[in-house]
């Protein structure tokens, strides 16, 4: 894919083109919702599912959007980018722009080095895939300063979370984990239709649990299943290892499935 696509308020054209102004809240404040998923070919898997938590971030926003107009929006822009294999970003802001943007995939390492980074949930986002992403980007330079790949969100309390832009499973005794929406984590899609095609299941998962993981991975739209090669400096045995590989091959198999 060589050149990005995207539409405002149905205008399409090139992605570094394309105009917001300045005086947009979305950009002034972090005051609007977004929603990434992957394209297959051009064709956006799980769109249902994004869509669905797009109306409910922008119900707790407050904030109003016109859902048709948004959904010809994406199927026109959806149509001028062709089957690619790509993403496909959705971004709803306080200002009333719509903005939808194909983007090509970005290059990932086959394993990956994560370091725990210290972060309390703010309540009244809870739930919310929102704009206000500055503390999450940040988590990931602090991860990259010590000299790791990715950030793993942990409480001050020492319960482990999620990472800023994925969710965390990882394998003891041969059983697959991960921690439970009831620690104020975000409802992935992925994490979903994981749960679903595997055997997973919620634990509340603590900072000594990860000195004991066999096994670890990243789960997101953008990284399907990505291995765990270390945390915080610590190996873990096998990247990937069984189990890993397994819900690798599982959530693979839906994707084609889904949209077979």
């Amino acid at each position: 894919m060589s050149v990005q696509v995207a539409s405002v308020n149905g205008e399409i054209g090139p992605a570094d083109e394309a105009v917001v102004p300045i005086t947009d809240e979305g950009l002034l404040r972090g005051d609007g919702a977004f929603e990434v998923a992957r394209l297959y070919g051009g064709r956006p898997f799980a769109m249902e599912d994004h869509l669905t938590r797009l109306r409910h971030s922008c119900a707790g926003l407050r904030l109003e959007f016109d859902v048709v107009a948004l959904e010809r929006e994406v199927a026109a822009l959806l149509e001028e980018a062709g089957p690619v294999d790509a993403l496909l970003r959705i971004v709803l802001t306080r200002g009333g722009r719509r903005i939808v943007i194909v983007e090509p995939m970005p290059a990932r390492p086959e394993t990956a080095k994560v370091a725990t980074v210290t972060f309390a949930p703010g309540r009244v986002l809870d739930g919310l895939k929102t704009l206000s992403y500055a503390g999450n980007m940040l988590a990931g330079r602090i991860a990259r300063e010590a000299g790791a790949d990715e950030a793993l969100f942990v409480s001050p309390h020492g319960r482990v979370l999620e990472g800023p832009t994925w969710t965390f499973f990882w394998v003891a005794g041969g059983r697959l984990l991960t921690p439970p929406l009831s620690d104020r984590i975000l409802r992935s899609i992925t994490r979903d239709r994981l749960m679903q095609v595997t055997d997973a299941q919620e634990r509340v998962t603590t900072l000594d649990d990860l000195a004991g993981a066999e096994e670890a991975f990243i789960a997101s739209s953008v990284r399907e299943v990505l291995p765990i090669a270390s945390i915080d400096d610590r190996p873990l045995p096998a990247a990937p290892g069984p189990v890993t590989s397994a819900a690798a091959t599982a959530f693979r198999e839906h994707v084609d499935s889904t949209l077979a």
